[in-house]
Order: structure tokens, then sequence, then C-alpha cells
């Protein structure tokens, strides 16, 4: 009888302290459960925990510039060859990790047969660009979504050439701004939450330079920032021209908080102006000028823009346009 009382004993022994323990562990787990439910619902109060934290790890939106874009000549014959692409190859991690890519397409794009091919240097036809109708997959399959049209070139092959070349643009998804003749587009961009308006400047259309100011001032109302794409000064001279610099001062005057300049085919002069960036001109992206060294060096620019407070840091990288057709990363 009494070995069966201290095992009676015992039994209930083990059961108080098993169950003891079991009970202080819901205890400790639902103080913690609550705890948890209070630091919730102090966050969802302050509102402010998690946005201001992914708002310090956000990384800068990055924007790349490019200069002049040719895909007639030699470089279209080099894409026939080699593929659609070709002349990106080299290139193509540099696009690929971008934001955005903007760059000036020299040239429309139609169906019409291009009349540069084999002809001789310095000819009439020499200089009258059409591009493929399937560079503007492309470009787009490159990460280049959006260019400039307001150049010397684009109206090439009349009016019905810039028509076509917005058509097939559109139907690639490629955005596009510039001034085409008489008629001017500029056009705003939402790139990671960052309103950014592109306005043209082309010395070679009827739009004039008080326009282009009052464009750059009306486009700085609705936008966080504005850039200035300027086709203009003098081919293949180093540096920037008077004029040119006086101009690049209106349009930071104006507004702009960018100035990136084409048509040189060379790469000119940087300079900064009331805390504001003007590359003169860019040079060369993708072009077979291969008769002059200074036209196969091209500048691209990298723009880091805070999404704070749309300050911005600059990164150039120089570029080599090689023989057959492709554009690298300078050595």
């Amino acid at each position: 009888m009494k070995d069966y009382f201290k095992i009676a004993v015992v039994f209930w022994l083990a059961v108080i302290l098993v169950g003891g323990f079991f009970f202080l562990q819901f205890m400790r787990s639902e103080k913690n459960a609550q705890r948890l439910i209070q630091i919730n619902s102090v966050d969802e109060e302050r509102g402010e925990g998690e946005v201001q934290i992914s708002e310090e790890v956000k990384a800068k939106t990055k924007i790349l510039f490019f200069g002049d874009m040719m895909f007639d000549r030699y470089i279209r014959q080099a894409e026939n060859k080699n593929g659609n692409g070709f002349v990106f190859e080299k290139i193509k991690d540099l696009l690929a990790g971008e934001d955005l890519v903007v760059g000036n397409l020299e040239g429309p794009i139609t169906d019409n047969v291009s009349k540069s091919i084999g002809t001789e240097f310095g000819s009439r036809e020499n200089y009258i660009f059409t591009f493929n109708p399937e560079i503007a997959k492309t470009l787009f399959q490159e990460n280049i979504k959006l260019v400039n049209i307001g150049n010397n070139h684009i109206l090439n092959f009349g009016e019905n050439g810039a028509e076509q070349t917005k058509k097939y643009l559109e139907n690639a998804g490629i955005k596009y701004f510039g001034n085409v003749g008489h008629n001017e587009r500029n056009i705003g961009v939402e790139v990671n939450e960052i309103n950014i308006g592109f306005v043209n400047y082309n010395q070679f259309s009827q739009i004039d330079v008080q326009q282009t100011l009052k464009s750059i001032e009306e486009t700085k109302k609705r936008s966080n920032l504005v850039f200035v794409y300027a086709h203009w000064g003098v081919e293949y001279e180093r540096n920037a021209s008077q004029k040119e610099k006086e101009l690049a001062h209106q349009f930071v005057d104006a507004g702009a908080d960018l100035v990136i300049g084409t048509h040189p085919h060379v790469v000119q002069e940087k300079e900064e102006y009331k805390g504001k960036m003007i590359y003169y001109s860019l040079g060369n992206f993708i072009f077979d000028q291969y008769f002059n060294p200074d036209a196969t060096q091209g500048l691209a620019v990298e723009v880091g823009v805070s999404p704070k407070n749309f300050q911005m840091d600059f990164k150039d990288i120089k570029l080599t346009l090689q023989n057959n057709g492709q554009t690298k990363i300078a050595d």
C-alpha cells in the first residue's frame, strides 16, 4: 500500500511539474505576442518607420546620356551582316544597368531604301540617312527607350520620313522628343517617381531660342528636373563657341538642370554654371566616321539622381567606336 502511495505522489508531482512548465511557456509566449502587437501598433500609429528606412536605402536613379546614333552607311551594312544588335554587343551590360537611357537619333527610321550605302565620301547622297525599321525594336531591346529626334538629319526623307520615324518608335515602345521643322515636342518622363522634363533646342529647326526658353520655363513648372538636349555647333570642332556658351547659360537661367549637347561628332568641354552641368558635345555613340580619330572617341554621361532632393552626381564614361561598327567602353 505504501508503494502505491509513493507511486501516486510521484505521478502527481510529475503532472504538476510538467503542467507548470507548459503553463509558464504559454504565459511567456502570450507576453511576447502582446509585445509584438504593441510594437506593430506603435509602428502603424507612427506610420513612418518603414518609409524612413526604405528612403534611406533606396538607390539613386541612374540615367545614361549618349551622343549621336547613326544606323545607315557602314553601320547598316554591319548590322545586316552580323545581326540586329551587333553594334551594341560590347556595351549592352552598361545599357542594361540603367533606369533610363537617352540618345540622339541622327536620322529617320523609314521603309525607304538606303541612299548612302556605297556612296562616295563627301557626295550629297553620303549624308542622306534612313534607318532600317528593325532598329526601333533593337533600341528598345538594348534599353534605349527615349530618343531626341530634333536634329539636322531627321528630315532627310521629308515630313513623311519624320512621321514614319514616330510611328516605328511608338510601335516599339520608345518615347521621343525634339523640334522638327516648325513642330516642337517636349516630353515629361517619370522615372522611379521622379518627374523629368526633356526639352530640345535644334539650331536647324524653325523653333527659335526664345521659344525654347519659354518651353524650359513651362516644363519646369510641372517637373522635378528639366534636361535640355541641344543640337548645335560646328562639326569636328573640339571647343564650343562663345555663342553656344551664352545659349547654354540662358537655358540654365530659364530653369534647365542639365544641358547635353550633340552634333559636332567630337567630344567638347564641360562646364559647371550656377551649380548646373553643361556638356557641350558628347560626340558620337554609334557612327562610322573613322576617317577622323576624334570622331571615334565618344562620351557617355551617367547621372545619379537622389530620390530625396533630386541632387545629381555625374560619371563620365569614355567610349571608343571601333571600325567594325561596334562601340565599347574605352580602355
